[in-house]
C-alpha cells in the first residue's frame, strides 16, 4: 500500500467520523431562569411629589431618578 493511498483513507474515515458526529449531535434543552423578585414601589406612595425633570434628569420629591436616562421632554420642568 503506498503512502498516497494510506492518507486517502486515513482521510476518508476521518471526513466519516467528523460527518456522523454532526448528525448524530443530541437536542439541548434550556428552561428558563425566573431571576430575582424585584419589589416595584407604587408611585401613589408620593401624592405630594410629581414626577419632573431638572435640565435632563427625572426628579421627585428631591430625588434623582431614572437611572441616568435622559428625561423626555414631555415630562414638565421644575
Amino acid at each position: 500500500m503506498t503512502r498516497t493511498t494510506l492518507l486517502a483513507r486515513c482521510s476518508a474515515a476521518a471526513a466519516a467520523a467528523i460527518m456522523l458526529a454532526g448528525l448524530t449531535a443530541i437536542p439541548v434543552a434550556a428552561r428558563l431562569d425566573p431571576g430575582e423578585l424585584v419589589q416595584v414601589q407604587d408611585s401613589s406612595g408620593y401624592p405630594n411629589c410629581p414626577l419632573s425633570r431638572i435640565d435632563t434628569q427625572l426628579v421627585r420629591c428631591d430625588n434623582v431618578t431614572g437611572a441616568g436616562v435622559p428625561a423626555p421632554a414631555f415630562v414638565a420642568e421644575q
